[in-house]
């Protein structure tokens, strides 16, 4: 029987934890979550999983591969996203290799020479890790483990340790409250200040940053410039965030959107509740007796 519940009540860095000391094999995914119009035992909304959200495998203890539904997670959009490939390399390649399996299509891409394979495995595993640290500031949603389920063969897994994920993902969710307090809402548009040459000179920028930049139009939102450039939530704020920060660029308010004072104070990010330690080794037992 698949562990399964709640990420309001088990946050994803605590089943983490457990898929970690279990060495646990399997998948873990995420659904959207419906309600059902009934409380439980906590008097919470119940939730009933919807469509996927994400899912994160695992071999061993060991992270391996994680998607996003919203997301383009095959090879050559890691790539792109990485700044492995360019844009229009990227738009020939998928026209070019549109059926063809990741595995098949790096061999491929290895053997005319457009990257090598410490380019894919270095972009595969920051992708991975993105996915992961952005699920991890996720408050609220159904979730169900189930063990020895894998990828498709035509994925290419990078194990990752997850104890360092786990570090990391902790101080980055810090980070995430701060930056989903600055900018919750996502549907602000960007603007170029005054003397945009001048801000610029001198700016060493990264591919995403630029990526990000080319977009920045009073006519398109954040959201949309996330979209685009195949980010998450977290990434677009990170990203938007430095920009701001630097003096690149200034957020505009669309007309009739109500005061960012006020979507914040509704926005805020409210952190999972606390589990006993006794409610933890229970859930150890359990997913190790999988």
């Amino acid at each position: 029987m698949p562990l399964q519940g709640n990420i309001r009540d088990f946050s994803t860095t605590q089943l983490l934890n457990l898929i970690n000391l279990a060495r646990k094999t399997g998948t873990l995914t995420i659904f959207e979550a419906i309600r059902t119009g009934e409380k439980d035992a906590m008097g919470n909304d119940k939730m009933a999983p919807g469509s996927a959200r994400a899912s994160v495998s695992f071999n061993t203890g060991k992270l391996i591969f994680a998607a996003m539904d919203s997301q383009d997670g095959n090879l050559v959009s890691v790539l792109n996203k990485a700044g492995k490939l360019t844009d229009e390399q990227a738009r020939i390649i998928r026209e070019r290799a549109r059926n063809t399996t990741d595995k098949a299509l790096a061999m491929l891409l290895i053997n005319a020479n457009y990257v090598n394979q410490g380019d894919i495995v270095t972009s595969i595993k920051q992708h991975t890790l993105d996915v992961v640290y952005n699920l991890l500031t996720w408050g609220d949603g159904p979730f169900r483990f189930d063990d020895g389920r894998m990828p498709g063969s035509d994925r290419i897994l990078v194990p990752i340790d997850l104890e360092n994920v786990i570090i990391e993902g902790s101080r980055r969710i810090k980070e995430a409250e701060k930056l989903v307090d600055h900018l919750p809402n996502l549907d602000f548009a960007l603007k170029f200040p005054e003397n945009p040459r001048e801000k610029f000179k001198g700016i060493h920028l990264s591919v995403e940053e630029w990526r990000v930049v080319s977009f920045v139009n009073p006519k398109n939102t954040i959201r949309q410039i996330a979209k685009a450039n195949n980010m998450s939530d977290m990434e677009i704020r990170r990203i938007v965030y430095g920009l701001e920060q630097a003096g690149l660029v200034e957020m505009v308010k669309p007309p009739g959107m109500e005061s960012a004072g006020a979507a914040r104070a509704r926005t805020r990010p409210s952190r999972a509740p606390q589990v006993q330690r006794n409610v933890v080794n229970k859930l150890i037992d359990k997913i190790k007796s999988i």
